[in-house]
């Protein structure tokens, strides 16, 4: 397999036949490279010769990323991403081939979904970089920060007054921009402010866990809605364990770039796909080309028209600070 072309191909993926043989193709270079990968589909009794189609490829349990080294053999990472947690819980550990690679992902991400990153000032509510050097939302919005054109984005955790002031300077200049970060900080800015964000978009990217009380998505909406004074909240579905982020435009329903695809993992048989149902997600993101790219995930949803909604946590699973809202 020529890893380079691969990765040049992934971005040029325009149809569902392309996107098939493509996961087909970085199966069989993962089953016979990735050695901890190799040995669960032996565990499950799949080999290659029986995978023809994605709904056949074995999904990796995404809880082996806190226990095990998920890496292809002959590989030196640049960069590994930590999953957030409390100290007293493991988090997973995703190792980064080419932080480069990881920084053209997102950049594209976004792009499809909202356009150049160069329209925008970007607020965000997360740690700063020095603060979080192994989160990968993190990394995100550092990178938006700096790739922006706009030399007054920054971050603003810390510093709601500041946030509050500037905002009023963007809606003022006319200036496009994206309030993004932690659903608990978002809520906060909120109740703190209640200001009127005509003119921008919110991008929460989850995060209530010890914080603020875990909440219905749609509630949590309705609240921003209210105190925001507009009409939708956007969302940002990711993961450390992933490299490329599905995006929420209106309700909750999200989309991923031509590269990701979701399917949904019967409720009674996990090795088995069933998108007519609700169940475990699974995701195939093409772009986790030197760890593993085909990831069974311990949160709960359904697929309609192409879109995919996460309806919750599987039960007995941890919860994820950056991702998701229950």
């Amino acid at each position: 397999m020529d890893l380079f072309n691969f990765k040049k191909k992934i971005f040029q993926i325009s149809n569902s036949n392309d996107f098939e043989k493509m996961a087909i193709e970085l199966f069989n270079y993962q089953v016979s490279h990735n050695t901890f990968y190799k040995k669960y589909c032996d565990l499950i009794n799949c080999s290659s010769s029986k995978v023809h189609y994605i709904e056949q490829i074995p999904f990796l349990p995404i809880e082996f990323f806190k226990t095990e080294k998920i890496l292809c053999r002959n590989n030196s990472p640049d960069h590994f991403f930590l999953s957030s947690g409390t100290t007293s819980q493991k988090k997973s550990k995703h190792y980064i081939n080419c932080i480069k690679f990881y920084e053209k992902t997102i950049s594209l991400c976004f792009e499809n979904f909202w356009g150049k990153l160069n329209n925008y000032r970007f607020f965000c509510l997360t740690p700063q970089k020095k603060d979080a050097p192994n989160s990968s939302l993190v990394h995100m919005c550092d990178f938006f920060v700096t790739k922006t054109k706009n030399l007054e984005s920054g971050f603003y955790l810390n510093n709601l007054e500041k946030l509050n002031q500037d905002i009023i300077k963007s809606q003022k200049k006319q200036q496009p921009f994206i309030l993004i970060g932690l659903s608990f900080a978002i809520l906060d800015f909120a109740e703190k402010y209640n200001i009127n964000l005509s003119g921008g978009h919110v991008i929460e990217t989850g995060g209530m866990k010890n914080r603020r009380e875990e909440m219905i998505r749609e509630n949590f909406y309705k609240i921003l809605k209210e105190k925001f004074k507009i009409k939708s909240i956007q969302s940002e579905y990711g993961m450390t364990e992933l490299l490329s982020q599905s995006y929420s435009l209106k309700n909750g329903e999200f989309e991923s770039p031509p590269w990701k695809k979701i399917l949904i993992r019967d409720k009674q048989n996990p090795l088995k796909i069933n998108n007519d149902s609700t169940g475990g997600i699974n995701i195939i993101d093409l772009t986790n080309i030197h760890s593993c790219a085909f990831l069974a995930t311990e949160d709960f949803g359904s697929i309609c028209n192409n879109k995919f909604k996460v309806l919750g946590r599987l039960k007995n699973s941890s919860l994820r600070g950056c991702s998701t809202m229950i």
